[in-house]
C-alpha cells in the first residue's frame, strides 16, 4: 500500500482528540471518527501501523478482528502534528514534498520543520 500523508495527519489529529492520561482511542470497524470515515478500514489500520513504526505513536495494541487501541501520541508525533496542524502549513509541506518527489514520513517531517522555521524567521525579521 502506498503511504497516504493525509491519512497519517488525520490519524494523528484524531488520536490527539481521543487520547490522554488513562484515555485510549479504540479504532475498529464500527468506529465513527469523523476524520477517518473517508478511508477504508484497511488503509487506516495500515497507516496506524506506519505511525507506530515511525515513532509517532507511543503504543498500539492490536486485536483479532482488525481492532486496535492507540494509547498515546509520542513527543515526536506531537511535534510533527504541531508543525502540520494548520492547513496552510500542511499544504505547503505537501507542495514541497511533491516538488522534491518524496512523501516519506521523515521527509515530510523535515519539510514541515523547515516550513515552520521559515515562518518563524519571517515573523522575527530574520
Amino acid at each position: 500500500m502506498r503511504l497516504n500523508p493525509d491519512c497519517i495527519r488525520d490519524i494523528l489529529l484524531t488520536a490527539e482528540e481521543h487520547t490522554g492520561y488513562g484515555k485510549f482511542m479504540d479504532y475498529n470497524l464500527e468506529s465513527e471518527y469523523e476524520r477517518l470515515k473517508q478511508y477504508s478500514h484497511e488503509e487506516v489500520m495500515y497507516h496506524i501501523k506506519q505511525c507506530e513504526l515511525s515513532g509517532l505513536l507511543t503504543k498500539v495494541t492490536y486485536f483479532l478482528g482488525g481492532n486496535c487501541l492507540i494509547h498515546d501520541i509520542s513527543p515526536a508525533g506531537h511535534e510533527f502534528l504541531a508543525n502540520i496542524r494548520q492547513d496552510n502549513n500542511w499544504n505547503k509541506t505537501k507542495e514541497i514534498a511533491k516538488s522534491v518527489g518524496s512523501y516519506s514520513l521523515s521527509a515530510l517531517s523535515k519539510i514541515a520543520s523547515e516550513v515552520i522555521a521559515k515562518i518563524i524567521n519571517s515573523k522575527l525579521g530574520l
